[in-house]
């Protein structure tokens, strides 16, 4: 998810009158005359649902897929783990429908700066009439491009614009990974659960009664809160004494830091260290941590991190971008219009976890089935508000979107029967309650 890099407790405007899309906020920050504790009384109407989980099944081939010419804008490289996964989505996706490599142009590398017009133009002077982009600072560019191009579609994944900017050639889409979080952390809560009975946390891994858990994150966005939220909650889910900070990097892929941010979280006595962050960097310090005998164990993001950390290495939480590619390239094949906000987790296979590490705890992999069986029946909500409380109380509502552009949330209560209902009314995350037993570190 490149990602929400807006600026911190802005939101996005949100345009709720489009029957097939909504619009975002990064933040669920009150409304100026609302106290800020998020503990009311009472729940609001649950907002309509501004988003669609179509994909290519549900869509009949119809064009001359000959005729198709795509064009990618990525912040990254096959070397960087999140641009990865999106380019292997789009050339599994390609395949699937038959279209060519030759079909396809590629720009890299490209910075969340006037690059990205410059790159569009040169896309669609070669024929491109479909473009994505996967960096969250692509988005104004691209909607401009949207704007001054009314015959090319523009796609700026994990985006939160497209409702409110109202083109019909504009979308944002983005995958539930926060339920790929939950059950990576999952996987977590078992090996801690089998450190504990094996007699292997010590007072030098706990806060009191409570045992410390590690996150290294990029930014202070919803889209790293959601998922750290997610994350911890499915540890806790298996084990309940649990603590965890977050130490951000201020950076989505910088190596250095990320391995210096794991290594302060190992030095504080966390078990696990999570991650949301682009790179190898924390664990390949949880590796050396382990190597020296310390007691920690890694879970990354986006792809598998056995190759940097084979001993420790539990598990990654990812996406399946696949999927949403596959959906989009068929309305690129047929000439139509995509989605104006799109988002799809484990009922669509949109995200998953890697393979399991040798590191794991016996009956992981049923317990894994398991879970992702029961989000898929909505026998488990990820962020069940009865599992969590935000100073003290339990979050009965929560706003999730700005109507009248002044970056304060407004209207659409996402929350409701007991769940906040994430990446509902648009694709892009909106939780960013910070609920209790979870610090920001800076």
């Amino acid at each position: 998810m490149k990602k929400l890099i807006s600026a911190i407790l802005c939101f996005a405007l949100v345009c709720i009158a489009f029957v097939s899309c909504g619009k975002s906020g990064n933040e669920n920050s009150t409304a100026a005359d609302e106290p800020k504790d998020y503990g009311f009384s009472g729940e609001k109407e649950l907002a309509s649902s501004g988003t669609v989980d179509t994909t290519a099944a549900d869509v009949a081939l119809t064009g001359d897929v000959s005729k198709v010419k795509i064009g990618v804008i990525l912040v990254g490289d096959e070397t960087e783990g999140y641009t990865k996964a999106h380019m292997d989505g789009i050339k599994a996706a390609a395949a699937a429908l038959g279209i060519s490599n030759d079909q396809i142009i590629w720009k890299y590398k490209i910075e969340e700066t006037d690059a990205v017009t410059a790159a569009g133009n040169q896309l669609i002077n070669e024929g491109c009439t479909y473009i994505f982009s996967n960096s969250y600072g692509h988005q104004s560019y691209m909607s401009a491009l949207a704007a001054a191009n009314p015959n090319v579609h523009f796609v700026a994944m994990t985006g939160d614009t497209a409702a409110a900017d109202k083109l019909s050639n504009f979308s944002n889409a983005f995958t539930r990974v926060y339920e790929s979080r939950y059950v990576s952390g999952v996987v977590a809560g078992l090996k801690l659960k089998q450190l504990i009975d094996e007699g292997k946390i010590t007072d030098k891994n706990k806060d009191g009664e409570n045992i410390r858990i590690g996150y290294v994150g990029a930014f202070n966005y919803a889209e790293v809160v959601s998922g750290y939220t997610a994350f911890y909650l499915g540890i806790k889910s298996v084990v309940s004494n649990i603590v965890m900070d977050v130490q951000y990097t201020s950076s989505w892929f910088d190596f250095d830091k990320e391995k210096a941010a794991a290594e302060l979280l190992i030095d504080k006595g966390c078990v696990i260290i999570g991650q949301h962050a682009d790179s190898a960097g924390a664990p390949t310090a949880v590796q050396e941590a382990f190597t020296k005998g310390t007691v920690v164990y890694s879970v990354g993001y986006n792809v598998s991190m056995l190759d940097a950390c084979p001993d420790a290495a539990l598990t990654s939480a990812s996406n399946n971008w696949q999927v949403y590619y596959q959906y989009a390239l068929a309305c690129a094949i047929n000439g139509q219009d995509i989605a104006t906000n799109w988002a799809a987790g484990y009922k669509k296979d949109a995200v998953n976890i890697t393979e399991l590490g040798k590191a794991c705890a016996e009956g992981t992999e049923a317990a894994v089935e398991k879970v992702i069986a029961d989000i898929k029946s909505g026998a488990v909500k990820v962020f069940d508000t009865s599992k969590f409380t935000v100073n003290g109380k339990t979050v009965v509502w929560a706003y999730a979107t700005d109507t009248n552009a002044d970056w304060v949330a407004d209207a659409n209560n996402v929350i409701s029967g007991g769940e906040f209902h994430e990446s509902y009314v648009q694709s892009a995350p909106a939780f960013s309650l910070r609920i209790d037993g979870i610090t920001e570190l800076n």
